[in-house]
């Protein structure tokens, strides 16, 4: 996929930017103003500043866009809050996140915004470096033609983030795209900001990470551009205490993120958002299989997992009944064994996608997991980053692993009667395997060797002689 020539397309889509901030009026007035000058259409493009309660209140300069809009928090606090009040009064097509101290190159908005007019699963990331704030005016960043002639872009500090992209090709050898997608300069459809949720006001720290993770869950693919280069406004907070700050987001990333797994060494814990779903059809199914397949996946070498049992759940009614001849004793059973246990699910129908969850195993109910299916499962997807693996059983059913990304691409791309598989195998790929990796047969025992019973040890007798002799010595010997 390309992009078209920064100033050689005509743009149709309307693009909402929305900046949240609290205090820090002057480096707003940059902000604003930089936007002001952006070669987007301005009939196109709107401005909403989310004002999180600052005091004084803040206001909106001389300079800014044409179509620039105050917005007052009224509920709830932080970064996130503001970003989804910023978003659900946005009448963009695109939601165009930018902080509140960033100075944006003219090109900026076009730059990101000309990749959702090719298709509308994108969510495309913006670069910045990190500078000491010179004495500039509002009136010099309008005019400036590039961003070198206000900052000394050779003693920038670099963002981490454009390393990666450099490193990964892009982002095309990335296995973990969504990781560089940290704010605050990234673009996406409007809808898929609000399929996902979108911010989650309870992440006090890492709360664009938690995010891009969730996107990437959903199956959208990340495009970092060059051409939006930006300038943040003072160093970064990890710069003034890096220790302290790792340590404020590792709770946050550990129950959102399973995928970080270096965050989830602690055994017997539970976590927000488990590992991997495991999904069992129960209908018709005895209370044996039920109780031993729950049984073998919670008790495997992956720990970290949910059970979901499928079945007729709803149909279960509450009224008055006779226990012992209820038609639906074994579902009601079923259903009173399972209810309490925070780690099983009961649902009538699968979601078409377990995210946030990145793994989801289906596979028959009188077929239980060994100990090391789910683990060896997983470790063979990660190796090349394979969609499904489908393991063809000896009776010809199938047991497989779909991991979450593949599902939401194939939710994104595919209509109405479309085959998902087809759709998986072409982005991500789809393999069949033997079970017998999968499902290993009990060890053998060694074979015991008997060692053969030793020969009696033979006490040799006393030549005749010699008999002779003690007969007569015992004869002669005084009584």
């Amino acid at each position: 996929m390309t992009a078209p020539l920064l100033g050689a397309w005509s743009p149709a889509l309307s693009v909402s930017v929305v900046i949240p901030a609290r205090g820090g009026q002057d480096k707003l007035d940059l902000t604003l103003a930089a936007l002001a000058a952006q070669t987007y259409p301005e009939h196109l493009m709107e401005v909403l500043v989310v004002d999180d309660g600052s005091d004084p209140p803040i206001r909106l300069p001389e300079i800014r866009p044409f179509n620039t809009r105050l917005v007052r928090v009224r509920d709830g606090w932080g970064i996130s809050n503001a970003v989804n009040t910023g978003a659900k009064a946005a009448d963009g097509e695109i939601i165009q996140r930018l902080d509140s101290d960033m100075v944006a190159c003219r090109e900026h908005i076009e730059a990101l915004a000309r990749w959702h007019h090719e298709t509308d699963y994108l969510v495309t990331i913006g670069m910045k470096k990190f500078v000491d704030a010179p004495p500039v005016t509002p009136e010099q960043v309008f005019l400036a033609g590039h961003l070198g002639e206000l900052f000394d872009l050779e003693t920038a500090v670099a963002s981490s983030t454009e390393a990666t992209i450099a490193k990964t090709d892009g982002l095309r050898k990335s296995r973990n795209p969504y990781h560089v997608c940290t704010g605050p300069t990234f673009a996406l459809p409007r809808e898929v900001f609000h399929a996902v949720g979108g911010l989650d006001p309870t992440v006090a720290r890492g709360e664009d990470t938690e995010f891009s993770y969730r996107l990437a869950m959903h199956g959208v693919v990340f495009v970092p551009d060059m051409d939006a280069q930006a300038v943040h406004l003072g160093l970064p907070s990890q710069h003034r205490d890096r220790e302290r700050a790792v340590r404020a987001v590792e709770p946050f990333l550990a129950h959102r993120i399973p995928l970080r797994r270096d965050l989830r060494k602690d055994r017997g814990r539970r976590w927000l958002v488990p590992y991997v779903e495991v999904v069992l059809d129960v209908s018709g199914a005895s209370e044996t299989s039920v109780r031993q397949a729950v049984a073998a996946a919670l008790d495997g070498k992956v720990q970290d997992v949910v059970v979901t049992l499928v079945g007729p759940w709803s149909r279960l009614a509450d009224g008055r009944r006779h226990s012992l001849s209820d038609p639906d004793f074994e579902l009601r059973l079923l259903r009173d064994l399972f209810a309490h246990d925070e780690r099983i699910r009961l649902i009538d129908e699968p979601a078409p996608t377990p995210a946030p969850i990145p793994f989801r195993y289906r596979g028959p109910v009188d077929v239980p997991l060994h100990r090391a299916t789910l683990e060896r499962m997983i470790e063979s997807v990660q190796k090349d980053l394979t969609g499904v693996l489908v393991v063809n059983l000896p009776d010809g059913r199938t047991a497989r692993l779909e991991r979450t990304s593949a599902l939401g691409r194939a939710m994104l791309l595919t209509g109405a009667g479309d085959d998902v598989d087809e759709v998986i195998a072409a982005t991500h790929g789809v393999r069949h395997e033997p079970p017998d990796r999968f499902w290993p047969k009990p060890a053998q025992p060694d074979p015991v060797t008997i060692p053969a019973p030793k020969a009696a040890v033979q006490v040799p007798s006393d030549p005749p002689e010699k008999t002779l002799l003690r007969r007569l010595k015992s004869a002669l010997r005084p009584n």
